[in-house]
């Protein structure tokens, strides 16, 4: 099942400080504002995002219809095809997608341990 672009979005407790060390690592600011307490840095085609305050834990983000420089791809599966395919697995979502709407919509699912995953279509 294609998810779309993979990054990682983490909990930071000092963004500037986290901004510090994701370039010292080679990645570079890509979209987001200090002024709003994130960043998505990006490496080739690693994503980071950093998030001073704005959830708990970790989570592990994919992006239907999108690449990973956030560009629209014209061949994607919706997200409310994913929901129905991972409902017919039998696999439990914390939020689900309202299968009557189009557009940007996003699913939530917990791994077993304990990590969100998020599944967030833009276009």
């Amino acid at each position: 099942m294609e998810l779309g672009a993979f990054s990682v979005s983490l909990n930071v407790k000092d963004l500037k400080a986290s901004k510090q060390f994701y370039e010292n690592l080679g990645f570079s600011v890509f979209a987001g504002e200090m002024e709003r307490n994130y960043l998505i840095m990006k490496n080739g085609k690693a994503l980071v995002g950093l998030f001073q305050g704005m959830f708990d834990k970790n989570i592990l983000t994919f992006n239907p219809g999108w690449d990973e420089s956030a560009n629209k791809v014209d061949e994607f599966k919706d997200v409310r095809d994913i929901q129905k395919s991972l409902k017919a697995k039998g696999m439990e979502l914390v939020r689900e997608a309202d299968e009557n709407s189009t557009g940007p919509e996003s699913i939530t699912l917990i791994d077993p341990d304990g990590n969100p995953v998020l599944i967030d279509q833009h276009v």
